[in-house]
């Protein structure tokens, strides 16, 4: 987004970010159950409360077009102001709204991850990290992979099952398959797009799905839709969520204790070095800015 790739007819000037967590300052007139004194993060669709998403509910997310979090004070629907687990603090609680309820839609919404599943969670930045952390509360098995071995290491202590260095195992996804018994995971946190989708359609078991989040290695890339039909393969997109998901996962989160993982903290002052921080991929988990 700010690089001016995601979207090249964004207006601008434009607020950053889509995460945050804050305390209600003050509320508008009508407003009836959110009051003075909550703590609150921001849903990333401020009209997506419930239901199947569509068109007009895609036009009001944070961080655009919407003002984004990245400010002393936002303004946010009383819909979209969702209540923060029990246990969290505002810092670990900013990290929820995107890829904390990115990571609860692709392994709950439709049919749940459970016990017995296997998930397999494409690199360690903070989607990977938080279905790690809600799949294996689900009784599932994580299999994560990362070019780092000090960063799997990390993800083993997360709670990792197993774990793959996809820089020395080029072909990961048959590597996946040997680590399953030759049977495949039943859902992938497809983080990387076209670059990294060939080796996913290898890795996921027959009747399995791919939870299509990202394009960090690519828009573009080879993908065999023969493997698809013959591996009976579910490919869905997952743009963020509703807040009935993020709700859903705060109940997961406390009843759980769980805890977001946070890489790095910045000072606002220092907005710009949390940005370049991401852009270097140079993180494990999430990156919080302290306003």
């Amino acid at each position: 987004m700010i690089s001016g790739n995601y979207n090249k007819n964004m207006p601008l000037p434009l607020i950053p970010l889509s995460d945050g967590a804050g305390e209600i300052v003050e509320v508008g007139e009508g407003v009836t159950y959110r009051k003075v004194g909550d703590r609150v993060a921001g849903a990333f669709f401020q009209s997506w409360v419930e239901g199947a998403y569509d068109r007009e509910k895609s036009r009001r997310s944070l961080g655009g077009p919407l003002p984004g979090m990245l400010a002393s004070h936002v303004l946010l629907d009383e819909a979209g102001a969702v209540p923060i687990p029990v246990g969290l603090s505002f810092l670990e609680a900013s990290t929820l709204p995107c890829a904390g309820v990115t990571a609860w839609n692709a392994l709950f919404s439709g049919k749940p991850i459970g016990p017995g599943d296997t998930v397999l969670a494409q690199g360690t930045g903070g989607v990977s990290m938080f279905a790690l952390q809600l799949a294996r509360a689900a009784g599932a098995s994580v299999i994560a992979t990362s070019s780092s071995d000090a960063k799997l290491g990390r993800a083993k202590d997360l709670g990792a099952t197993e774990t793959v260095n996809y820089r020395q195992i080029p072909e990961w996804g048959a590597e996946v398959r040997r680590l399953t018994s030759g049977a495949g995971v039943d859902c992938v946190i497809e983080v990387g797009g076209g670059g990294t989708m060939r080796q996913s359609l290898d890795a996921v078991r027959y009747g399995g799905r791919i939870a299509v989040i990202g394009v960090l290695a690519g828009a573009v890339g080879e993908i065999p839709t023969t493997m698809i039909l013959h591996k009976a393969i579910e490919i869905r997109g997952i743009y963020v969520g509703s807040v009935e998901m993020f709700r859903g996962m705060n109940r997961a989160i406390e009843a759980n204790g769980i805890h977001p993982v946070v890489d790095a903290v910045f000072e606002f002052e220092q907005a710009r070095g949390a940005i370049n921080l991401m852009q270097a991929a140079g993180h494990f988990g999430k990156i919080a800015i302290a306003i």
